[in-house]
């Protein structure tokens, strides 16, 4: 069985340009998160799908010192890119995660593709009822699932996101076309925010790794926040998922 996980990754970005590339302790931000992904016990390959921009040789570099996979494809048309990064694999299995998220956990990345592998679902994350930070997320699906999205996906929002198509149409939210299934931690931490998108994120990030490196478990690093609520407060006024509500501004237009 082959589970091959694809992260996203781009130089260009709204609101922090060149964000993965921005530095702590001497390691990017994408080397920080590629390494993490590495820990995990059940993916078969890792393989980054960036972008054609001339930039991205810098992305380019980092995965060939770390002897990573890539693929460079459409900038906008995101499912496209993963499509065709995971095509060429033929995986049974695609794990999505996304470079803006140096603190991922391989702990609930084995965990999420436990439970698609164990129940036979087509699609499961821990992001349709979110409980974990922003931050550690993780989606798994069949490759079959993601080349049905790919195959009938027109929507501004389904191509810059990978998955709406997938998870709007699964049987969680009353669709009938995937079945699905979410996966939830005991306590709702879904307010924290572990991602980069602003200069405030990145500088939560930086006294987070700081204090207790790049090795630990996610809830440790949340637990520091709770102890240090002047940390958490930086980055607190930015809402989750504020780039997917744009691209549904985008279709309406």
């Amino acid at each position: 069985m082959k589970i091959l996980a694809i992260t996203q990754a781009r130089i260009g970005s709204t609101r922090l340009p060149e964000k993965i590339m921005k530095t702590i302790n001497g390691e990017t931000l994408l080397e920080i998160h590629l390494k993490r992904i590495l820990q995990s016990k059940l993916i078969t390959q890792l393989k980054v799908a960036t972008t054609t921009e001339p930039d991205a040789i810098k992305i380019l570099e980092i995965c060939d010192k770390l002897s990573i996979d890539t693929y460079r494809g459409s900038l906008n048309n995101v499912l496209e890119r993963f499509y065709m990064a995971a095509l060429s694999e033929s995986p049974d299995w695609v794990v999505r995660l996304t470079s803006d998220c140096p603190l991922t956990d391989p702990f609930e990345i084995d965990k999420v593709i436990n439970h698609a592998i164990t129940n036979n679902f087509d699609y499961v994350s821990n992001t349709l009822q979110p409980t974990f930070p922003d931050g550690i997320d993780v989606e798994v699906f069949k490759f079959s699932a993601l080349e049905k999205a790919y195959l009938n996906a027109s929507l501004t929002s389904d191509l810059e996101h990978v998955t709406p198509y997938i998870w709007k149409n699964s049987s969680f939210n009353g669709g009938n076309l995937f079945s699905s299934d979410n996966v939830v931690y005991d306590k709702d931490y879904s307010n924290i925010r572990l991602t980069v998108d602003t200069i405030e994120d990145f500088n939560v990030i930086e006294k987070i790794i700081q204090t207790l490196g790049t090795d630990k478990p996610w809830i440790e690093y949340v637990k520091m926040l709770e102890y240090n609520p002047e940390i958490s407060q930086i980055n607190s006024k930015y809402q989750r998922n504020e780039g997917y509500q744009t691209s549904i501004n985008n279709d309406k237009k």
